[in-house]
């Protein structure tokens, strides 16, 4: 199985910033795309970002030009730096990749999620 542990979370003013982590563990062959979804209550799960393994990035319009997502394939992270909250960015934050365990197992993996709580 692959593991992904969420950090990073927290309280945070309007306009402050944050930045989560997400690390993969377990049984790993490649890493493909990873990415951060959010979830506010009483709404659906939406996209944040994403990234390739080429670095190819994909973003909300919600949050562009505010947040910028990153990894290191080295250490099997991925990063998501967020500027100048709003309280409209408060949610459950969760980490997301797709991996192969082998050459001919590839499937869709989850974090179990970190809050983040914009408020003044």
């Amino acid at each position: 199985q692959v593991q992904l542990v969420e950090s990073g979370g927290g309280l945070v003013q309007p306009g402050g910033s944050l930045r989560l982590s997400c690390e993969a563990s377990g049984s790993i062959f490649s890493i493909n795309t990873m990415g951060w979804y959010r979830q506010a209550p009483g709404k659906q799960r939406e996209l944040v970002a994403t990234i390739t393994n080429s670095d190819r990035t994909n973003y909300a319009d919600s949050v562009k030009g505010r947040f910028t997502i990153s990894r290191d394939n080295a250490k099997n992270t991925v990063y998501l730096q967020m500027t100048t909250l709003k309280p409209e960015d408060t949610a459950v934050y969760y980490c997301y990749c797709n991996a192969d365990r082998t050459r001919y197992i590839r499937g869709d993996y989850w974090g179990q999620g970190t809050q983040v709580t914009v408020s003044s």
